[in-house]
């Protein structure tokens, strides 16, 4: 499916960046860090970061998104790193960055629960989690992500899947989003800022 709406021209989710990721990275992503993005696509987050000086690696399932994203990189003047891997076998490691950014990564609750204690894990002390994604009113909603309650995330369910972080902010709410063909209007959101102590 992936790699089907990537390989469509022009950008499926636009080419800037998240609104959420916009407003807190510099805020809280430690400066110069090691980033790991997530479910990143066709680079707009990534590419975004490694403008304002962040070492940045992208994980995606589909190398058609990534291919696009290291040509939106090099059209901006940054290099991002780019690994085609299945985020549910993806080893994060331990320790290893500085912020981990979740925009709109939606996957099976036993999977997710696996992945975010694997992101615990994977932090540095000091290091942040920046995550936004659909809440299960988005299903009412029906603009944009996925169609299955199972992939949508609740802030008590996110409570338990990363503990052992200090969350600054933990909340669901609705905005409005504008993001490329597939994101657009009222959306009900879970926002997230983690740090590891």
């Amino acid at each position: 499916m992936w790699d089907q709406r990537y390989g469509e021209p022009g950008f499926a989710y636009g080419t800037e960046p998240n609104d959420f990721l916009a407003a807190n990275a510099e805020r809280y992503l430690p400066a110069g860090g090691e980033i790991l993005s997530l479910a990143e696509g066709e680079g707009r987050n990534a590419v975004f970061l490694a403008r304002l000086g962040f070492r940045v690696t992208g994980v995606d399932g589909s190398a058609v998104g990534l291919e696009k994203a290291r040509k939106l990189a090099a059209q901006r003047g940054v290099e991002i790193r780019t690994v085609v891997a299945d985020l549910a076998h993806f080893d994060l490691g331990v320790e290893r960055w500085d912020g981990v950014v979740s925009i709109w990564f939606h996957t099976p609750s036993v999977t997710r629960a696996r992945i975010h204690r694997s992101v615990v894990a994977a932090l540095r002390p000091g290091g942040a989690l920046l995550l936004e994604a659909y809440t299960p009113k988005q299903l009412e909603l029906g603009t944009g992500g996925p169609p299955t309650a199972d992939w949508l995330m609740t802030a008590a369910a996110l409570r338990d899947e990363l503990a052992g972080l200090e969350l600054l902010l933990i909340e669901e709410k609705i905005r409005e989003v504008n993001e490329g063909r597939f994101h657009g209007g009222p959306s009900a959101v879970l926002q997230v800022v983690a740090r590891k102590p």
